[in-house]
């Protein structure tokens, strides 16, 4: 029989089941923590199915969001660099057992960046002709800049990391960073560009978990200490990257479930939250219990999240997941 989806208020109420921790450690069951990308999204506290109205400000949204669950993942380092007090003021606000992933600036994973929204000093150092471009590609920068950008953003993350908090940064490829050795290299590149700081390879072409070139793959991250990422999203699309759940570090194995919307997967121009909106079914989640049972074998602590981000749809998603794994039992 399928497991019945819980009333909306549940929303507000950690599972009841004596097997999932819950409280000041949030979501968490044996070594598998769980929660969403991103604690902010608009249409998320436009419901009105979380949080609740004195939760009105970013800090009190933090603060009610870590509660629920112990990890979370910050996507506005995506748009634009983070600053170092805003990392600090993330650490202060959540407890001392949480979480966080934090997904790299777009410039550091070959995405097109706003020249106007990176530091003044940093704009002056750009081409005269595309410093009012909408679109730059990290290519077309000096090194300088380049350089100078990964630089920043490891210091701001330096809080996070001081205080034990930063679990992974993630860097995710775009589709058009193909499995070549050129690319082979720009991945072994990472971890000189970004010292210090726990990587964590989402792919979004499928042609490096092919059949002829998984194996070189994930032995490409463990040479390097990257953390592969496992992915739920849309198959049948030219790049869809298959369920795979592989461990490459053994500290840490990372899932990002982003839904199964397929006809806006690879829409150009479809908004963020119609590309991920979509909500689970209950045995749907099922599915992962035995790949994310599996990666907590394997390594020291798994961390789930997810991304289908449309109002509730996340936050819902992540405690039934969450109650999935807590009556299928974990890791001791």
């Amino acid at each position: 029989m399928p497991r019945a989806r819980s009333p909306a208020d549940w929303l507000a109420t950690p599972p009841p089941s004596a097997a999932l921790r819950v409280g000041p450690l949030g979501a968490r069951v044996g070594n598998v923590r769980v929660g969403t990308a991103s604690w902010t999204e608009k249409t998320l506290v436009a419901s009105g199915d979380f949080y609740p109205a004195a939760a009105s400000t970013p800090e009190r949204r933090l603060r009610y969001y870590a509660r629920h669950f112990s990890v979370v993942e910050v996507d506005a380092t995506y748009y634009a660099l983070p600053r170092e007090p805003t990392a600090a003021a993330w650490a202060e606000r959540t407890p001392a057992d949480f979480r966080f992933g934090v997904k790299a600036y777009a410039a550091i994973t070959e995405h097109p960046i706003e020249p106007s929204r990176l530091d003044r000093d940093l704009q002056a150092a750009v081409p005269a002709d595309l410093r009012r471009a909408r679109r730059v590609y990290p290519r077309d920068l000096p090194s300088a800049v380049s350089e100078e950008i990964c630089a920043r953003f490891v210091r701001a993350l330096a809080p996070l990391r001081d205080a034990g908090k930063l679990a992974y940064v993630l860097l995710q490829m775009p589709p058009w960073f193909a499995a070549t050795r050129g690319n082979a290299r720009a991945l072994e590149a990472y971890p000189s560009r970004l010292p210090g700081l726990p990587l964590a390879v989402e792919f979004r072409r499928a042609d490096w978990l092919a059949d002829d070139r998984r194996e070189r793959t994930l032995d490409l991250l463990r040479r390097n200490r990257l953390t592969y990422v496992a992915v739920d999203e849309p198959q049948g699309t030219p790049h869809s990257v298959p369920p795979a759940a592989e461990v490459t570090t053994p500290a840490l194995a990372v899932v990002r479930l982003h839904g199964r919307r397929r006809e806006t997967w690879t829409t150009p121009g479809v908004p963020t939250t119609e590309r991920f909106g979509y909500l689970y079914t209950v045995d749907e989640l099922r599915e992962w219990v035995p790949r994310v049972q599996a990666l907590a074998r394997g390594a020291r602590d798994v961390l789930v999240l997810l991304n289908n981000c449309r109002g509730s749809s996340a936050v819902r998603n992540a405690k039934e997941l969450a109650a999935l794994l807590a009556e299928g039992g974990g890791r001791p």
